[in-house]
């Protein structure tokens, strides 16, 4: 038997199930299809990072809202305020640390310059090797591994049904909206909405359409329990570190650092030449590393189109069909960007501007 919906809303991580509970409030009768179990693409694979620090400048009103919805779903997703620190080692890492800073200061980010002195007394473990730092108290963490389970008991609770592991192999449009096929039976829509991160590219061409999207394939590690060595999120200038201490006593690492592999193939791998310099720089940052045992490295894929800005709008071309993701820092802006796109597919004014998937990449 076919089910029929409102919209169906292709990919489970944060930014299809956010917009699928806004469209909900809304009356719209939706669903949620995920090729594998909810929020453990993107969503649930990265490190759970959410500063300021690192948000390009253009999206820093969007982070700083996407902050406070991680605020408040609170212990459930393991949200921790701690505050953070950006590091610079050398004089060009400085330069380029008050460059940046500043510009996300005046975009409203509460950050500020601190001294040495102030480090050594805030983060003793840290190397005294520090030239300049900057600081701002609104930076922490949430735990992306509960992501999937808070989804799916928020979306329960509202009655949208979700169905796992229901890969969407084609979709047809007529004049009746949308045809799905899947492993559990053809699903039928009068929209969908395409958020399936790194997989954005492949799912649009179901329908013809080509977008521009890349995918990174970003490393995290995570050590054993150690004693307590840091209490706030540890960045580096250049972005090629993050770094914080849990509860547990684990250090979580990441930065971007690339491994190897394409979406389309499965789970990426972990490779030596950027696990180990990722590594040494969390060490040199934070010395007492040094004899912490790594107990799992993994990586999850990141999706980008060429100017790094999400996508979030009508898929060009088709009629009834919307596109949400790619973008760096999508972990923190997504609870609320999915907001804003749920408001625009219910023909509501969005709070602040959306990011038209059919511009002009050449020119930005």
């Amino acid at each position: 038997m076919t089910a029929r919906y409102d919209i169906a809303v292709i990919g489970g991580g944060i930014m299809g199930c956010a917009t699928a509970l806004r469209m909900a409030e809304g009356g719209m009768r939706a669903t949620v299809l995920d090729q594998g179990d909810l929020g453990q693409g993107a969503s649930g694979a990265n490190a759970g990072t959410l500063s300021l620090q690192i948000k390009r400048v253009k999206l820093m009103p969007y982070a700083l809202k996407g902050h406070h919805e991680w605020k408040a779903m609170g212990d459930a997703v393991g949200f921790r305020k701690t505050g953070g620190y950006t590091l610079a080692f050398t004089e060009r890492e400085s330069e380029l640390l008050h460059e940046r800073q500043t510009l996300k200061a005046e975009a409203g980010a509460p950050i500020e310059f601190v001294s040495n002195n102030h480090i050594r007394n805030a983060e003793p473990n840290l190397t005294q090797k520090v030239i300049s730092a900057s600081y701002c108290p609104e930076d922490g963490y949430a735990n992306s591994s509960l992501t999937g389970q808070y989804y799916r008991g928020r979306l329960r609770d509202q009655g949208i049904p979700y169905r796992e592991r229901c890969p969407v192999t084609a979709i047809t449009q007529d004049g009746a909206g949308f045809a799905l096929d899947t492993p559990q039976g053809e699903i039928t829509a009068s929209r969908i909405l395409m958020a399936t991160g790194a997989w954005l590219k492949p799912t649009a061409a179901m329908l013809d359409v080509d977008l521009p999207v890349n995918a990174r394939i970003n490393t995290v590690s995570v050590t054993e329990r150690l004693k307590p060595l840091t209490s706030t999120v540890i960045g580096h200038a250049t972005g090629l570190l993050t770094m914080k201490q849990k509860t547990n006593g684990t250090v979580l690492i990441g930065g971007g650092w690339q491994g190897r592999g394409t979406p389309q193939e499965g789970r990426g791998q972990v490779t030596a030449g950027s696990l180990q310099p990722n590594l040494a720089l969390a060490q040199f940052a934070l010395p007492a590393l040094e004899n912490a045992r790594i107990m799992r490295s993994w990586t999850g894929f990141e999706a980008n189109v060429p100017d790094f800005y999400p996508l979030v709008g009508a898929l060009p071309g088709v009629e009834d069909a919307f596109v949400l993701g790619c973008v760096r820092g999508g972990y923190t802006i997504g609870p609320y960007i999915s907001k804003l796109m749920g408001d625009f597919i219910l023909d509501r004014e969005p709070e602040l501007p959306l990011f038209d998937p059919g511009r002009n990449f050449e020119e930005d």
